[in-house]
């Protein structure tokens, strides 16, 4: 499983570097505005990532919004691109709310988890 959502969170963040340098033209479009094209591809990324490096979520959130700044900053080199500080705001900070509902998403699975490995008594057989 840790193998599958890791690949899922490595692929992700591959199509959004393509979407972001790639030509405009082989980026995907839908109807949600530049905006919240950016919003759901980031929450998406954000959300694999943390669901992926659990033990270091916090320190994998800090190099994401990092390397997200830097892939803002790659477009004053790629073609037809423009490096904007609302795109870099709307990405790092929908990142950084995938990485929380993937928190959220720990937490609740381990409180209602059943703890079938131990009883009132002591480890069981």
């Amino acid at each position: 499983m840790s193998i599958l959502v890791r690949s899922t969170a490595w692929l992700l963040a591959a199509a959004v570097t393509f979407a972001t340098l790639g030509p405009p033209g082989l980026r995907p479009h839908s109807n949600l505005g530049q905006d919240g094209e950016h919003a759901l591809a980031f929450i998406l990324v954000g959300l694999a990532f943390g669901l992926a490096y659990r033990r270091r979520r916090l320190l994998i959130a800090a190099a994401s919004v990092i390397l997200i700044g830097l892939l803002e900053l790659m477009q004053f080199w790629a073609p037809g691109r423009h490096a904007r500080l609302e795109d870099f705001l709307v990405d790092a900070s929908t990142a950084c709310l995938g990485f929380a509902l993937a928190a959220a998403v720990d937490w609740a699975m381990t409180r209602l988890r059943p703890n079938s490995t131990l009883t009132s008594e002591g480890p069981a057989e």
